[in-house]
């Protein structure tokens, strides 16, 4: 039997399909969120890892140009959202809070704390995610960690009030996610279907990641309610691929594709192109096996030079972040139907900006990139962290 977090029932399902009716068209690419474009997306029932590969070949070799810092002093970045009229979100895995940073001056304003956060190991504040609908209900989601789970809310963001008060209660559309001390999970972004995409990490305990009744080890789908819907592997279910270790990154690429960053253990990190129902090996197998019944990743690095964190799509190529590793790597797609890079994987920014966390499409060439020295792990320089705004090609 599946636990209640993930079996909700035929009331469910019914909502979710007049959700999907009702949902209005205006664009192709993903919705605003964490590790997917800004452009808002169209609504289907089809999950996004049903989509076609993309057109569109970027060259085999890239270029990386750090346009400025837009901000920097911030305390354990995590999360990093784009607002409609450009400003960024950025969550503090440890302060619990969430703050505005002016998209062009890299002003900060304090919107506040999110109650009940219990920051410990690697929990804490997570993943943040504006709503496709933002316009019309000002909703913000995100992904934390308690005294006992880890779950989903949402909160309103009122920016008339005074800096500090702008978030109102949080909202918990999930909750029950395993917690631990590391593999949280914890990224979470709207797909091009306008639902809410979440990885989670199998805490530390292995057997969970291949156990379809748990939500640890798993990439999540969901409507913005936290229903599971139709299109999804298992109606009843939010599964929508498992067997993994530590999610940490997702995005879109321009055929609707979706793709998983996540850390390995002692041998090879991961980049996956994801399918919805398929079983991605951990704890069974780590790196290409080639094991009947598991998807192999489409790249593998050692775990020195990557341990990837965040990812973003941006001019034909996904775009990771290194934590251990300290550098950013780009993979270019050639889009094949099964997700063979066009090229080997190439790295940029190494050592420069220590462990970087986040990454997010800015539009056409432009990233944003979140560095994490202050997460108790890194080497912190002066006026860390920092958020900057590359260039890329």
């Amino acid at each position: 039997m599946q636990s209640p977090v993930l079996r909700k029932g035929a009331v469910a399902l019914l909502a979710s399909a007049s959700l999907l009716l009702s949902a209005c068209s205006s664009g192709d690419g993903p919705a605003a969120g964490e590790g997917a474009s800004s452009s808002p997306a169209s609504a289907s029932s089809a999950p996004a890892g049903s989509a076609s590969p993309p057109a569109d070949l970027p060259p085999a070799k890239g270029s990386v140009e750090v346009v400025k810092t837009l901000t920097d002093g911030l305390s354990s970045p995590w999360g990093l959202a784009a607002l409609p009229w450009g400003d960024l979100l950025v969550s503090s895995r440890d302060k619990a809070t969430i703050t505005r940073i002016d998209g062009e001056s890299g002003r900060k304003t304090l919107l506040g704390s999110v109650p009940g956060v219990a920051p410990s190991g690697e929990g804490g504040l997570l993943g943040l995610a504006v709503a496709p609908t933002f316009g019309a209900d000002h909703l913000i989601y995100a992904y934390f960690t308690t005294e006992s789970d880890n779950r989903i809310a949402r909160l309103q963001y009122d920016e008339k009030k005074p800096a500090g008060q702008q978030l109102g209660a949080p909202d918990t559309i999930l909750r029950g996610i395993p917690k631990g001390s590391i593999h949280n999970g914890g990224r979470i972004a709207f797909g091009p279907d306008r639902m809410l995409y979440a990885g989670t990490g199998e805490t530390g305990d292995t057997g969970l990641a291949q156990d379809k009744s748990s939500p640890s080890g798993k990439i999540l789908r969901m409507t913005p309610d936290g229903e599971p819907l139709h299109g999804n592997p298992e109606g009843d279910s939010l599964v929508y691929s498992y067997g993994h270790r530590n999610v940490q990154g997702l995005a879109w690429d321009s055929g609707k594709r979706l793709w998983a960053a996540e850390f390995g253990q002692d041998t090879w990190d991961e980049l996956n192109l994801i399918e919805p129902g398929r079983n991605y090996g951990w704890p069974d197998v780590e790196g290409k096996e080639g094991k009947t019944g598991f998807v192999d990743p489409v790249a593998q690095w050692k775990t020195s030079e990557a341990s990837p964190s965040g990812i973003a799509y941006a001019e034909g190529s996904i775009w990771m972040a290194g934590l251990r590793g300290e550098r950013l790597w780009r993979i270019p797609l050639s889009g094949k139907a099964d997700g063979e890079p066009l090229a080997a994987p190439q790295a940029f920014l190494e050592g420069k900006y220590g462990r970087l966390r986040t990454v997010l499409a800015a539009g056409g060439d432009m990233l944003w990139l979140v560095t994490s020295n202050t997460d108790g792990r890194g080497t912190p320089k002066q006026s860390d962290d920092r958020i900057l705004l590359l260039k890329v090609r």
